[in-house]
């Protein structure tokens, strides 16, 4: 049992030391400790030269997660990726062989996305914009709308039921009212506690309402978040739309 107690000891010391390395080189912060441990999750190539800032640590999508959201954009082509940040989603939609408008405000997360996607060998696919995604929103067109907006920083987890009204820089509501004016064919990616009925009420901003689906979404058995999908994205649409192709190739 002693001994034990000490292995566990020399661990933690040894996992101690290799944080404390990583912060006098300027790569993580004490904030992100947590999530740096989490790398691999995030980036399966992260020894490669992947670059994220503090914020980015906390607010990109797993990329387990963001391969399923890939997956079921299938009315793509063009997928707009309305706050990119550090790329995550960006990538495994254009690995897929979409064609991606990642936007975000900041020129510095624009920078280090760019530098990810090189990583994935995937950035011809890709144009990046720098600016408001709200202002630009009405001169895009695409065929899937990809929306992970600012959650709030990791205090998000506080709220018991966590309302689109606490979505960053505008509430849910408005948020998704300005992506349907590039396409019906929506994919939101929201907090773990979100209120799911006042997700499903989204569907009933458009006439007729579109089709909707909540899923939940686990990295190793842990709830990461939820994912709403609208439209042909939906599962029903999902189905229609395969049932088409398949009546188109025959």
């Amino acid at each position: 049992m002693a001994r034990a107690t000490r292995r566990s000891k020399k661990r933690r010391k040894v996992l101690k030391r290799k944080l404390n390395n990583k912060e006098s080189e300027g790569v993580i912060s004490p904030k992100v400790n947590k999530y740096w441990l989490q790398r691999y999750s995030l980036f399966s190539r992260y020894d490669q030269g992947i670059k994220l800032d503090e914020e980015g640590w906390f607010s990109v999508t797993p990329e387990e997660i963001a391969v399923r959201h890939a997956q079921r954009s299938v009315a793509g082509g063009v997928v707009v990726d309305c706050f990119a940040g550090m790329g995550g989603n960006s990538i495994q939609f254009a690995a897929l062989g979409y064609h991606v408008v990642a936007i975000d405000i900041d020129p510095k997360k624009v920078e280090m996305a760019s530098n990810n996607t090189k990583i994935y060998g995937v950035d011809s696919y890709i144009d990046f914009i720098v600016g408001d995604f709200l202002q630009l929103a009405p001169s895009l067109k695409g065929n899937v709308a990809f929306l992970s907006p600012p959650w709030g920083g990791p205090s998000y987890k506080m709220a018991e039921n966590f309302t689109l009204d606490l979505l960053k820089p505008v509430d849910g509501h408005t948020l998704f009212q300005v992506a349907q004016a590039i396409t019906p064919n929506i994919i939101m990616f929201l907090p773990r506690n979100v209120d799911v009925c006042q997700v499903e009420e989204l569907s009933w901003l458009s006439s007729p309402p579109l089709n909707v689906e909540i899923e939940e979404n686990y990295v190793r058995g842990f709830l990461k978040g939820v994912t709403a999908y609208f439209g042909k994205t939906a599962y029903w649409g999902v189905a229609q739309e395969t049932s088409s192709a398949h009546i188109r190739e025959v």
